[in-house]
């Protein structure tokens, strides 16, 4: 194994801005604490919060590194303390609470899955976030079950292609929303059920015309604003509405009567602030019902674009265009 540097390139901005303050540092190799992981990087997933945190309106929590980066996959280097030793060396994708934009970063054992020989080290760094999110979300808050029926805002981005894929897996309608013709197509062949594009359709007439007026079961939902009154519209009776975002605007006003006529659940989550512990129950779950649909290849990830670690600032430019899934760093051509 090669010996570990003092010194390693990261995408550490020391302030807020566009995409253009992305530039390489020179930053210190963490060390693992207790029950940590160093993994050499080899590739990175972007995602809709590392753009947040680069626009300043969301901070890391309190003791996470400031570079960027919430998922990675590449090799076990070093141990911390109470590791298990035969970690050493294994191929990991791991969910991380920043630093992930670097050569190195350190990371939770109990947040770490391994990579079968079904994914290559890019396809695996983009899983952790949209899978946690995806997962902790739809199955376990608004317990989504065979045979209901899934509304998804966003269906052409990471989370939205990661829920059309698990609900395809388990058995889930989905309805998705975008925002073109050519993204309608997409999303189908991901293996959508339906795609609405929202610029050209009223979505909840489409919806209420799809499930025969009976509705929805489940609503992710990245909009928030006004899509929430729409999206109770949109909803069966007993229906979950699970929040993850608010692109649209952080307050809604919503009919009440209709929630308590229909009996509706209201709730949401953010995942980044959440304890280890959480997380690490949330990676329990996922590696005995979700990984085994990785490890046979049923389960992959769509990528929109790589782009070198160097290059992030072109890789957040791509987040704010019509990219269709995931997009992700490759770091020193590891990926």
């Amino acid at each position: 194994m090669a010996e570990i540097p003092g010194w390693m390139t990261a995408i550490d901005p020391s302030g807020k801005g566009g995409p253009d303050i992305l530039v390489a540092e020179q930053r210190p190799v963490p060390k693992p604490g207790r029950e940590q992981l160093l993994i050499r990087v080899a590739a990175a997933g972007v995602n809709r919060p590392d753009i947040a945190q680069r626009e300043g309106a969301y901070p890391p929590p309190p003791g996470a590194p400031s570079i960027l980066g919430l998922e990675v996959a590449g090799e076990v280097v070093a141990l911390g303390e109470g590791a298990m030793p035969e970690m050493l060396g294994q191929p990991v994708c791991a969910l991380v609470a920043g630093g992930g934009y670097a050569e190195y970063v350190v990371a939770d054992a109990g947040l770490c899955l391994p990579v079968p020989n079904t994914l290559s080290m890019i396809e695996a760094a983009a899983i952790p976030e949209t899978l946690f999110t995806v997962w902790s979300n739809v199955f376990e808050r608004a317990y989504a079950a065979e045979g209901d029926r899934l509304l998804v805002h966003g269906g052409t981005s990471g989370i939205g292609t990661m829920a059309i894929l698990l609900a395809r897996i388990f058995q889930i309608e989905t309805i998705v929303t975008v925002g073109s013709d050519e993204k309608v197509a997409a999303a189908l062949k991901v293996g959508a059920t339906h795609a609405i594009n929202y610029r050209t359709q009223d979505y909840v007439s489409e919806v209420k015309r799809i499930t025969g007026g009976n509705g929805v079961d489940v609503v992710l939902d990245m909009v928030g604003g006004d899509y929430v009154p729409r999206n109770i519209d949109c909803m069966a009776e007993d229906a979950r509405h699970v929040s993850v975002a608010v692109l649209g605007g952080a307050k809604a006003e919503i009919p009440i009567w209709k929630i308590m006529q229909k009996r509706l659940t209201l709730t949401g989550s953010t995942l980044r602030p959440r304890s280890v512990a959480f997380k690490a129950a949330v990676a329990d779950e996922i590696a005995s019902v979700v990984w085994p649909h990785v490890e046979e290849g049923r389960l992959k990830p769509v990528i929109d674009t790589t782009f070198p670690l160097e290059r992030a600032a072109e890789a957040h430019h791509r987040m704010d265009q019509d990219h269709i899934g995931k997009v992700v760093l490759v770091v020193n051509g590891k990926g």
